[in-house]
């Protein structure tokens, strides 16, 4: 098949909702299901929005596969009490249905019944919505997931024409004349409107469109990869990524890789929208400082040249985990006199106003001072670590201990002060985790 939909052996759902383009999409892979060697098996999905209309569909659908010596899967939602926008929540709970069998093994890949009408709807109401070039793409024949749409090349009437020929019939589903569905004004009213008054092959043309649009997707997918291997680096749970490389980049590239950086780091584009994008590449065409964005499920820093790409959780900085011993042999840096200390110590993030007395100086120097001599990004000050005595900070990461509070000649009672890595502590059964604390 040219789309590769079905490879020998293939387990095949096939989501038929009793319309006549899912009963036409199970007789058409029905017949070619021996020369395929195709093992098919039907899918109903129930959303139990119209009562006794839909437990109907469900018994057709049902009779149709028994007729057909096929095996029949049913499930039943009620869509309505989900919330939010129903046709939204109908999609979701089929997609479900559909990626949770091949999950499991049941079958390899779904089978639905889209038309190159149902093309054209979704090329013009992604336009609608303000699509880029990625929206108006459309629906591809086969999607990674599984899901195959072997009609999606023919028209709606050419398939009610091919079951009325053979005698086969199929339900009607109420719902599809009401219009407070956005597809259906878009089916019923706008769509023919738009034919009648502009252009009469405009279904052809938005086809045409989607394809155009695909194949300028698969180019660009492939040279999003390659500038994404070449240029972002992880560090952690966050993506990084040069922020001069972005912004002299063409626009069109820097916009990809953006987009391409925000699905890797947020792990989808929910919400995400064009102007987000130019808000980043805004930040990143600014000739120098430091700038923050916070994004649909997205925080985005910028400091010292370089993008921070981090899933906003909501969570604190991490606790910074500092340990120290008594040692006999001064360690340069990080040893403290213990007989200088006027409390005990504790442990804490950084504050913006903290600082400390370097080695050699007369007065005290701004911690932050120190972050941006030693460039050290915005991410990274919220957990740096600050030990600290009497209200003193008297050591902290990569700037070592405080000049008033270092162990000299003569120190009696040395303490090395280290950062460790924080330790993974295992609960007893009925303990729950507190605050963390830490321990002196």
């Amino acid at each position: 098949m040219r789309h590769g939909l079905f490879p020998p052996g293939c387990r095949v759902g096939v989501a038929v909702s009793g319309g006549a383009d899912s009963v036409c999409l199970l007789k058409v892979l029905m017949e070619l299901a021996p020369r395929w060697d195709l093992h098919l098996r039907v899918l109903h999905l129930d959303h139990g929005l119209r009562g006794t209309e839909s437990r109907a569909d469900a018994g057709f659908v049902e009779r149709l596969a028994a007729a057909s010596g096929l095996p029949f899967d049913l499930r039943s939602v009620n869509v309505a009490a989900l919330g939010g926008n129903l046709e939204q929540a109908a999609r979701e709970a089929r997609r479900g249905f559909y990626l949770g069998l091949i999950r499991d093994g049941v079958v390899d890949r779904v089978a639905t019944g889209h038309t190159a009408d149902d093309q054209a709807e979704t090329v013009l109401f992604r336009f609608l919505r303000g699509a880029g070039i990625t929206g108006l793409a459309g629906m591809r024949a086969l999607t990674p997931d599984g899901i195959a749409r072997p009609l999606l090349e023919l028209r709606r009437a050419e398939i009610r024409s091919w079951l009325s020929d053979r005698g086969i019939g199929w339900r009607e589903d109420s719902s599809n004349a009401e219009r407070r569905f956005a597809r259906n004004r878009i089916r019923l009213d706008l769509l023919p409107a738009l034919e009648r008054d502009w252009n009469p092959s405009l279904a052809g043309t938005l086809v045409q469109l989607s394809r155009i649009a695909r194949d300028e997707e698969d180019y660009w997918e492939k040279a999003v990869q390659a500038l994404a291997a070449e240029h972002l680096r992880m560090d952690a749970s966050a993506v990084l990524v040069n922020a001069k490389v972005l912004a002299e980049l063409p626009p069109a590239a820097s916009r990809r890789l953006v987009r391409h950086t925000i699905e890797v780091a947020k792990g989808g584009l929910s919400g995400v929208e064009f102007h987000h994008v130019e808000r980043v590449l805004n930040l990143a065409r600014k000739r120098d400082g430091h700038g923050r964005l916070l994004l649909p499920g997205l925080d985005v820093w910028r400091s010292f040249g370089t993008l921070r790409f981090h899933r906003a959780d909501g969570g604190a900085p991490a606790f910074p985990h500092v340990v120290w011993n008594e040692i006999d042999t001064p360690v340069p840096g990080d040893c403290l006199d213990a007989d200088r200390l006027i409390g005990p110590l504790t442990v804490r993030n950084w504050q913006p106003g903290d600082a400390m007395m370097l080695a050699g100086h007369g007065n005290e120097t701004k911690i932050k001072d120190l972050f941006q001599r030693h460039r050290v990004p915005c991410w990274d000050r919220g957990a740096w670590p600050m030990v600290t005595s009497g209200g003193h900070i008297v050591w902290t990461r990569q700037f070592g201990v405080d000049a008033r509070f270092a162990a000299g000649p003569g120190c009696k009672k040395l303490l090395l002060v280290r950062e460790i890595a924080a330790p993974v502590i295992k609960l007893a059964q009925n303990e729950s985790a507190g605050p963390p604390r830490t321990s002196l």
